[in-house]
Formats: C-alpha cells, structure tokens, sequence
C-alpha cells in the first residue's frame, strides 16, 4: 500500500515569458509569438522537464511584464519564470517585474532555428531573430540588479538544454516544497551536541519551513490508542512487503515487539498526517511511554516522502524532505545518513554509513529484511528495523549548518558500491560509497567547510540540482565533486566569508 507525500512534478507549471517590444509591429511579433510557442514544445514535451512549461503571451511594456510576474507569484502551481529575449526588449522595461518576481528565474538564451540559413539572411531575418544581443542586454540589468538566476544557454531542442531546464525545474519544486513544509519535532536536540543546533527563526525565513515543537507524550498517546485492527492490517503488509525474520511473524516469540514497531507507525503517520506536516524528527534521550526507538515507522516514512532528522536535527528533516521532491519520478530516493565509519586501506578508502535504525529503503532496490535486535541507547525494548544495503551507483550527500549569520549547504558526490564483504552481524540499513575526487580530499574539504555529520543522501538529485536550489534561496553552498582541490576549498571559504558577512 503506498501513502507517498512526494507531489507528482507535473502537477507544478513553470511560465515561459518571451520579451520582445512593439517597435517591430504586429507581423513581426505574431512570428515571435509562434517561434516562441516551438521552444516552448520542445521543453515541455522533453522526458527531461519534470514539470508542465506553459507559454504565455510576449511581453512588449513594462505594465505587461510586471503584471506577468505578479501573476506567477500569485499562482500556488507555478514554482518559476523561464526567460527569453527573442528580439531586442529594451531592459529597464524588466527592471520593475524582475523586482516583483519572487520565484525562481531561469533565463534561457536560445533561438528559433538551429542552423543559420546563409544563403537567405537578409535583414528581416536578423531583425527577428535577435536573442543573440537582446538576451546580453536583459542579462545586463538581471546582473545591476543582483536578481539570483540560472542560465541555460543552447537550443531548446538539445538533449544536454533539456536536462539542465529539468535540473533547474527540480530545484525550483525543491524551493516551493520548502516553502510550504511543516517540521514536528518530538522533544529536543541531542544534549550537548553543536551541530544540530540552529536558528529556526531563521530558518522559517530562508527555507519557508516552520519548525515546531510537541512533546512527546503527545505522540505516545497516539501509539497507545493505536487499534488491533489498525496493527493488523500493518503487520500484513510488512509480511507482504518484506524479508520477516521468523521470531516476528504471528505467533512467534518476539512477534509483540513487531506490533509495538507497527503501533508506532500508526500513531507517528495519523500525527504528521492530521497536523499536515511533511518532516520530522525524534530524539533517543526523549522516548518518554513509546515502548521502543522509533525505526520501522521512520524508515517507512522516509521511503513515503516525508523528511526526517534523528536527534532532533530538523535541518537534516529539511533537506531529506527536500531531496525527495526534488528527485521525484526518478529511481532511488532519499534518507537520513551518517558518516559512521571507514575502510582506510590506501588507495581504497570508503566510507560506512549508516545510523542507530534510521536509514530510508528507498535507497535500495532490494527486498529489505525485517529483523529486531537489541539497542545499547534509549533505554527501550530492542526496536524492529529494515535492514539493507544501498544499491550501487551515483548519490549525492548534503548537509546544513548554521553558520551563525547565514546557513551554509554543503554537497558532495560520492559512488555508492557493493559491499566488498557481507556484514551479517551489522543489523541496519547501510550505504558503502567511494568519495570524489578522493577520500582525503573529500573528507578535508567537508570538516573544513565545517559541514554536519548527518546528511541527507540522495540517489536521485545532482549536485547540480542543489546549486540552483542553494542560488535560489540565498544560501551559501560548498561543492565537493571530481575539480575539487584543498587550495579551491580553503580559498573559497576564505572569500566567502568575507561575501556573506557582508551581505
């Protein structure tokens, strides 16, 4: 049975705006108008664009402009603008719809035809299609005016445009996912622990999340209220859906602490369902009347959608619920992870991670095995849990830290790969990955950036992705991928500093 919160992205538009003016007259502009129409086929009808790209009449007065801005703020499906200056569109008329736009903007430059016909240009020809100086001066005032943006440069119709339009789009259904979430966080931060803390004022103000605090007893009471037939029906489906060690099934000997595990799901699910939240976060120190630590029920959670944090990190929930809007439709998916330990052999360095129960089984195409097993923290009854390996191949790692006067993102690709060897006696989901460009250089870069120790790993996301997200929200964000060097690393958070200090 699927209960997945992840949106389907083509429920979401983007709007093309074309910029041209009424200088040229109405033949010319029905020519934009039907050229801009033609872009517009080849990215909304592209495997790549996740989202719905919808043309909107051309633009030719600031009025109109302004009021086309205005309107994509307006409208709760629309998550960005794209751009393009067919012609010459004089750009102080963008000044003021440029300021208005408070969604993400992507400006395209393009043209109509791939191929210049050189035997037929004449000056009709040049005087229509004259995106290649019109989209210079519009980048001009997009630049005086410090507006955040991506540009995407090539024709519409190519596969490498295409993809980079889809990887923008998804980072622009990250931001409206972000805008709109609910974080629930039961109890407090791990005591004593640094990075998990932060502003979540702040936080409300650059992400959109709101993150709010019940205590946990408010969640225990849903537990306890769950109903044997509610405990039944999951019971079944975890059968159904899973590897169960013999000693959980019906009628076994530890076949109770499988229903307590279900009891939990079903209390957690109907609290974050009624209150309309889309990420949360538990902490082992605060487990109050639950009968064990809250795993089965976060790791399905996770694979429905919902962003999760463990010890109370709400900033992890934020980007795990993040990652898995932005790689919606895509194989994979996205979880809690933690750096927990390495394979130091030279030259063949990964890295282990896991968590005490709380790692997604979106990330693995597997049938996961259910087992229970005893938990030396908390201080509960040994808690049911997936267990797993990721499934090979490229993943992305990202974490949030609050740098006191700005937020700071941080992303790395690594290699997910198959185990070298079976563990049997490491009883949790798990991912083994190879870090880019190499193991020192990676792991320097992170702890010099200063980067948490929870992540949110995706399958599904590209660093790439999280670069128009992070310029969509103004957050500084750390590169870790194959270019990568200390010297680049340690000069840009040099400059950076001294950038966002003074911002």
């Amino acid at each position: 049975m699927t209960r997945s919160i992840v949106p389907d992205l083509t429920e979401y538009e983007v709007w093309f705006l074309t910029g041209s003016q009424s200088l040229y007259g109405d033949e010319v502009l029905a020519q934009v108008a039907e050229q801009s129409q033609s872009v517009v086929a080849h990215l909304d009808g592209a495997d790549a664009v996740p989202v719905r790209v919808v043309w909107k009449p051309v633009l030719i007065s600031r009025e109109s402009i302004e009021q086309a801005m205005l309107d994509a703020n307006a409208a709760p499906h629309v998550v960005g603008v794209i751009t393009w200056m067919h012609t010459f569109s004089p750009a102080k008329m963008w000044i003021a719809g440029l300021q208005a736009l408070s969604k993400p903007l992507l400006h395209l430059h393009t043209q109509a035809n791939v191929e210049l016909p050189w035997g037929e240009i004449d000056f009709d020809f040049m005087n229509l299609n004259q995106a290649a100086h019109g989209d210079r001066e519009y980048a001009y005032i997009e630049t005086r005016l410090n507006i955040p943006r991506t540009t995407v440069v090539g024709h519409a119709s190519h596969t490498r445009v295409q993809e980079r339009v889809g990887e923008w789009a998804r980072a622009a259904a990250g931001r409206h996912a972000s805008r709109a979430m609910k974080v629930a966080r039961f109890g407090d931060n791990m005591r004593f622990v640094a990075v998990t803390e932060g502003d979540k004022t702040e936080a409300e103000a650059v992400f959109g999340a709101q993150i709010n605090t019940w205590g946990v007893n408010e969640l225990a009471e849903r537990v306890h209220a769950a109903t044997d037939a509610q405990i039944d029906a999951l019971v079944d489906e975890y059968v159904e859906l899973y590897d169960v060690a013999d000693e959980l099934l019906p009628g076994a000997e530890r076949h109770q602490s499988l229903r307590d595990g279900a009891a939990i799901e079903v209390g957690l699910r109907s609290f974050l369902e009624e209150g309309g939240f889309q990420a949360f976060t538990t902490s082992f120190e605060d487990l109050a009347t639950l009968p064990q630590l809250p795993g089965l029920a976060v790791q399905r959670l996770m694979a429905d959608g919902y962003g999760f944090g463990a010890e109370g990190d709400w900033k992890t929930a934020i980007l795990v619920r993040i990652a898995a809007v932005m790689g919606a439709g895509r194989p994979g998916g996205a979880s809690l992870m933690e750096d927990y330990t390495y394979h130091l052999v030279e030259g063949e360095e990964l890295s282990l991670g896991a968590h005490m129960l709380e790692v997604s089984p979106s990330l693995s195409s597997q049938k996961p095995r259910l087992e229970v097993h005893p938990l030396g923290i908390g201080g509960k009854d040994d808690p049911v849990r997936l267990v797993f390996t990721a499934d090979a191949g490229p993943a992305v790692v990202v974490a949030l830290s609050d740098m006191r006067e700005r937020f700071r993102l941080v992303g790395a690709e690594v290699t997910n790969v198959e185990l070298p060897a079976p563990m049997p006696r490491l009883p949790v989901g798990h991912a083994v990955w190879r870090s880019k460009p190499d193991f020192a250089t990676a792991t320097t870069a992170w702890m010099s950036a200063g980067a948490a120790h929870h992540t949110a790993m995706s399958t599904q996301t590209t660093l790439t992705t999280w670069r128009d997200f992070a310029r969509m929200t103004g957050v500084e964000l750390v590169s870790i991928d194959d270019s990568t060097t200390i010297d680049d690393v340690e000069r840009d958070l040099a400059l950076g500093a001294v950038y966002w200090r003074g911002r």
